[in-house]
């Protein structure tokens, strides 16, 4: 895809986890205006998203896979860790990273579930796109490259596990793996310390586990590119790759071990920068685009690409002027594309709201109310691996940047929306389960810690309830 077409240098995800990231996604709005505040809460089932429009409009859609974005799923932990993070205790949230290595060198197909997706998008396109009268717009959602479950944490275990076979592991030049720098933990951001200790990730790692777990994660991601070569293949392989634009991206990174952290959650690039590739007639070729752009866009850049006529009310932008070339006066009736992208994220795993504003060289991630917490600043063009925060030494870029960023969003007040939000949803979980309350909140998730001091551990949930906002 990048020889034949665009890549996005500086993609950017809206909210850096799987269902408030698809729900930014499907519905071209910010994470705030659709309130996806965590894996729980995403858009209604009856949303219109982008593809329900094209229906409208005469395209046949097919969806196969990971869709992810509506309310109502994940793990009873997932959402109790979401709503649970201003309380004032530290467990560890997930199993300690770590890879598993399966089967041998024929061993190909190491994530069945996504092949299994793969092959029925594969044969849709050979038997039933080579012979539509109609347009056609078809989605599959891939799993790979996330971590596996981790069933040796016990029950209740989260995703922890780095898996490949060797057919995969042996295409990743272990030499080039980047160890990457970590500040001590009492130098840490407090943010980034409940991050890192929630993922199981502050103990002792050896160079050599963080170099296999970087390997490993390299290995699934060749996997995936697998995946998306079967795809392109197809296309070629039915005449139809010369009239139909792939578009290939993801909901959000991996830290793989930066910043003393594996997952996501984080405004650091591992997790908040996404990759973006587009292929396909009118694109242009080996173009590669620097300015920020993030998965809101995809929105009105597929009704672009359908002649849709483009709601006003989006949060995003059409890439097509990016993709065609064309020069920045030729762009929507809504005027040109801002100079900034917005990320947030109010899940588990980071126990503050967190506000990303990403413009020109420049991070600006701030958190809560925007004064509790110390803010972030980022020179990328000189520091890209984000280990030194220069807020402090540039007060009037701070400034600057949180000017622009209440333009866009009232964060304080989102923030606050969200912890009572949070604490409405655990009060009306807690009254669900009557006498059952101590038994299923200590085996969540957290329950090796938790089981070690349940009662300290119950009553400050107690304390934070009983503190009004």
């Amino acid at each position: 895809m990048k020889r034949y077409g665009t890549v996005f240098l500086n993609a950017y995800t809206n909210s850096p986890i799987c269902c408030p990231s698809r729900a930014a996604m499907w519905s071209g709005l910010f994470t705030h205006l659709t309130e996806s505040w965590n894996n729980f809460k995403g858009l209604d089932p009856d949303y219109v998203t982008w593809m329900d429009l094209m229906q409208k409009h005469g395209y046949h859609t097919q969806k196969y896979g990971k869709l992810d974005y509506t309310s109502g799923h994940h793990s009873v932990s997932n959402r109790v860790e979401a709503w649970t993070r201003d309380v004032d205790f530290l467990l560890r949230q997930e199993g300690r990273p770590m890879v598993n290595l399966t089967g041998d060198r024929k061993h190909v197909r190491v994530m069945e579930a996504d092949w299994r997706n793969t092959d029925k998008a594969v044969n849709w396109i050979k038997e039933e796109a080579i012979n539509l009268t109609q347009p056609f717009v078809l989605y599959l959602g891939l799993n790979l490259p996330h971590p596996y479950p981790s069933p040796y944490a016990g029950e209740n275990f989260g995703s922890s596990t780095f898996l490949t076979s060797p057919y995969w592991l042996e295409k990743v030049t272990y030499e080039a793996i980047k160890i990457p720098k970590w500040s001590s933990l009492s130098e840490m951001h407090p943010i980034d310390y409940y991050s890192s200790y929630t993922k199981n990730c502050t103990g002792e790692f050896t160079k050599q586990e963080v170099r296999n777990i970087r390997a490993f994660y390299y290995a699934m991601c060749a996997e995936t590119d697998a995946m998306l070569g079967e795809i392109i293949s197809a296309l070629r392989d039915t005449g139809l790759l010369k009239k139909t634009i792939v578009i290939f991206t993801a909901d959000h990174g991996e830290l793989a071990m930066e910043h003393r952290q594996f997952y996501k959650m984080s405004m650091y690039e591992g997790s908040s920068h996404v990759p973006l590739l587009v292929l396909g007639p009118g694109i242009k070729e080996q173009q590669q685009i620097p300015n920020v752009v993030s998965l809101v866009d995809i929105y009105p850049t597929m009704l672009d690409i359908a002649r849709i006529p483009v709601p006003q009310n989006l949060s995003g932008y059409s890439l097509i002027p990016l993709l065609r070339g064309k020069a920045e006066n030729e762009l929507s009736p809504r005027g040109p594309r801002p100079s900034w992208v917005l990320s947030e994220f109010h899940g588990c795993n980071v126990n503050a709201s967190t506000y990303m504003l990403r413009t020109d060289k420049w991070k600006y991630i701030t958190y809560s109310d925007g004064h509790s917490v110390l803010p972030q600043l980022f020179d990328l063009s000189d520091d890209p691996d984000e280990l030194t925060n220069v807020a402090v030494k540039f007060p009037v870029i701070v400034h600057s940047l949180d000017k622009i960023l209440r333009s866009i969003v009232n964060y304080p007040k989102v923030s606050s929306s969200v912890q009572e939000y949070n604490k409405r949803q655990f009060i009306s979980w807690k009254q669900s389960l009557g006498q059952n309350y101590s038994n299923v909140i200590a085996n969540l998730r957290w329950h090796q810690d938790w089981l070690k001091e349940p009662k300290k551990y119950e009553n400050a949930i107690k304390k934070w309830l009983s503190q009004s906002k």
